[in-house]
C-alpha cells in the first residue's frame, strides 16, 4: 500500500510541475506592460531550433561591476543625497546572467525568508520554495507527508520537485534541509550558485521551538538537531558560498550578507570566456564576437 501511495505521490507531482513554472524568459524580455520590446538581432542566435543569447557578445555583457568595490554605483543617479540609492541586489541580477541561486541549510535557518527577500530586491528573479511546491502539489503538509508516506517517499518527491524547477532560469530557490543528502540532487544544484545559510543549532531552536517538524519529534529536539547538522555538515559545506547568520541578524541583514557574498563570488570566479577576452584585449588582440 505504501508503494502504491508513493507512485501516486510522484504522479501528482509530475502532473502539476508546470503549474509552478516561472514566467518564460522570452515573455519577460519581449512583453512589458502590454508593449513589445525588441532584442538586438546580433544578440539572439539560432541553435537546434532554439533561440539563445551569445554570452560572449558585448551586448549580452552588461558590464556591471561589484558595487561594494565601486561605491559610486550605489550613489543616487541625480546626485540628490535625499533620494533613494541603488540597491546592490538590483545590480546583482545582470551579473548573474540568469544563473539560479539555490539556498541550502538546516531547517529554520531562514532559507525561505531570505530567499524571498533576495528575489524581491533583485526584481527580475522569481522565488520558488521546494517545500511549498510539494505541499501545494500534494495537498498535504510536510508533516502529513512524512506521517502517511514516510521519509523515503518524501525525499523521492522532493527530488522530483527539484528536477522540475532546476530547468528554469532567473530563479531564487529555497530547498529542504535534507535535500543535500542525496548526491543525485547535487547535479541539479550545481547548475546554479549554491548558498549555505550557516546557523548555530541553538539559534535555530529559538526560532522553531514547539515546531511540528517531523524529524524533531524526539525527547531532546536540540540534540537531534545538532546530530542532523553534524551528519549534513560535509554536504552543506560543498556550497559555493557560506553565509554565517547570527541571532542578531534579521531577514534583510541576512539578505544583505548574501548579496555581498554573491557579488564577491562573481568577481572571484569569472566565466572562462571573460578571462580569455580580457587576456586577448590586454595582449592588444581584437576580440571577435
Amino acid at each position: 500500500m505504501k508503494k502504491e501511495r508513493q507512485v501516486l505521490l510522484t504522479a501528482i507531482l509530475i502532473g502539476t510541475a508546470f503549474a509552478f513554472a516561472p514566467t518564460p524568459l522570452h515573455q519577460l524580455n519581449h512583453h512589458v506592460s502590454g508593449t513589445t520590446r525588441s532584442t538586438p538581432s546580433d544578440l539572439i542566435l539560432s541553435a537546434g531550433g532554439f533561440e539563445w543569447e551569445d554570452p560572449t557578445s558585448d551586448l549580452a555583457d552588461p558590464g556591471v561591476e561589484n558595487p561594494f568595490k565601486n561605491p559610486d554605483l550605489l550613489q543616487p543617479a541625480d546626485g540628490d543625497v535625499e533620494s533613494l540609492k541603488i540597491d546592490p541586489a538590483r545590480l546583482l541580477s545582470p551579473r548573474l546572467r540568469g544563473c539560479n541561486v539555490y539556498f541550502i541549510g538546516m531547517m529554520g535557518s531562514g532559507k525561505s525568508a531570505v530567499g524571498d527577500a533576495l528575489a524581491r530586491r533583485m526584481g527580475t528573479y522569481n522565488f520558488l520554495d521546494t517545500d511549498s511546491i510539494l505541499e501545494r502539489a500534494t495537498g498535504m503538509t510536510i508533516p502529513e507527508i512524512f506521517e502517511t508516506e514516510g521519509e523515503a517517499a518524501f525525499r523521492d518527491a522532493e527530488a522530483q520537485v527539484l528536477d522540475s524547477v532546476h530547468a528554469h532560469v532567473r530563479c531564487v530557490i529555497s530547498t529542504g534541509g535534507g535535500l543535500v543528502c542525496r548526491l543525485a540532487n547535487w547535479s541539479k544544484l550545481q547548475t546554479g550558485l549554491v548558498v549555505y545559510l550557516k546557523v548555530d543549532p541553538e539559534v535555530i531552536m529559538k526560532r522553531i521551538e514547539g515546531t511540528d517538524r517531523p524529524l524533531l519529534q524526539t525527547e531532546n529536539p536540540l540534540e537531534t538537531l545538532k546530530k542532523l547538522n553534524e551528519e549534513r555538515k560535509e554536504r552543506y559545506e560543498q556550497a559555493d558560498i557560506t553565509v554565517e547568520i547570527d541571532e542578531l541578524m534579521d531577514v534583510q541583514m541576512a539578505a544583505d550578507a548574501v548579496i555581498r557574498s554573491l557579488h564577491d563570488f562573481i568577481d572571484d570566479n569569472p566565466p572562462a570566456w571573460k578571462v580569455a577576452k580580457a587576456k586577448a584585449q590586454a595582449d592588444g588582440l581584437d576580440w571577435v564576437n
